[in-house]
């Protein structure tokens, strides 16, 4: 009885011990499944960790990029506003000058409206039909020049009666014009002058010839002294080559020079200056 008893309880024991071990195995078999799952879980989280680092520093970049983006923006506009403020001030000078460039064509072509009359106004009171007298204008300046053989015998610096007659048709010009200069002008040729001690040189008879014909204006013909201004050029500003007799006898030459005052001239271009701009 007791050997069946003890083979019963070994059959039990043997039958016990069999479950366990399948328990056992089965338990292994699952811990190296989670085991397995659980490292794959670790690499992804570390897959996972490293994505998330360099995406952070990406958003830094991003974030400082934005900045930097936004800030140039603001720099581009204050540039923009500073452009084009300064495009506005360079177009307003431009405005601004051109305005004073056309008032100043204004004031000269005011000038040469008045030099054309003075011209038309010459010819026809000088008698530009004379040969050896010439009207012109040359920069804006008016010249008469009259040929020696009209004024003076040869050497001489007295006035001849003809000239007289001539004298008197500029001076009825020069007193319609009594804010204008005139610059009496005598020209010799190169012959050496041969006085009689008076005079040393071609230098002195053309100033004296100036003066002769500016006492004619003045004494006989009522031109303000204050208009009139002495000059002599000698034989240094020859019209043609002083060789043949006809050529210097073109250069035996008085010549009268009109000039508007240049204050005149400037007050002329200040009153433009000061007109308001057109709308």
């Amino acid at each position: 009885m007791r050997k069946v008893i003890l083979a019963l309880s070994l059959v039990a024991l043997l039958t016990t011990s069999c479950g366990t071990k399948k328990k056992i195995a089965a338990l292994e078999s699952k811990n190296k499944e989670i085991q397995d799952l659980l490292n794959t879980c670790t690499v992804k989280l570390n897959t996972c960790l490293t994505e998330k680092e360099s995406m952070s520093s990406q958003m830094e970049f991003l974030k400082k990029n934005n900045s930097d983006l936004i800030n140039n923006m603001g720099n581009m506009t204050t540039l923009s506003t500073k452009g084009a403020q300064n495009i506005e001030k360079a177009l307003e000078t431009i405005k601004e000058k051109d305005l004073k460039i056309t008032r100043m064509q204004d004031a000269l072509t005011k000038k040469d409206s008045v030099t054309l009359a003075l011209v038309t106004s010459l010819k026809s009171s000088v008698g530009i039909s004379d040969p050896d007298i010439e009207v012109n204008v040359e920069k804006g300046v008016v010249f008469i020049s009259i040929a020696d053989k009209l004024l003076f015998k040869s050497g001489s610096y007295n006035v001849s009666d003809r000239a007289k007659e001539v004298l008197a048709k500029v001076a009825k010009v020069i007193n319609d014009k009594p804010t204008f200069e005139c610059m009496v002008e005598g020209h010799t040729d190169n012959v050496p002058y041969v006085g009689n001690g008076v005079l040393i040189d071609n230098w002195d008879l053309s100033v004296k010839r100036s003066t002769a014909i500016i006492r004619v204006l003045t004494k006989d013909l009522g031109v303000k002294p204050s208009q009139l201004i002495a000059a002599g050029r000698g034989e240094y500003i020859p019209l043609v080559e002083n060789n043949s007799a006809e050529n210097r006898g073109r250069n035996r030459r008085t010549r009268i020079v009109v000039l508007p005052k240049i204050d005149e001239f400037y007050d002329m271009i200040e009153k433009e200056m000061k007109k308001p701009a057109k709308q």
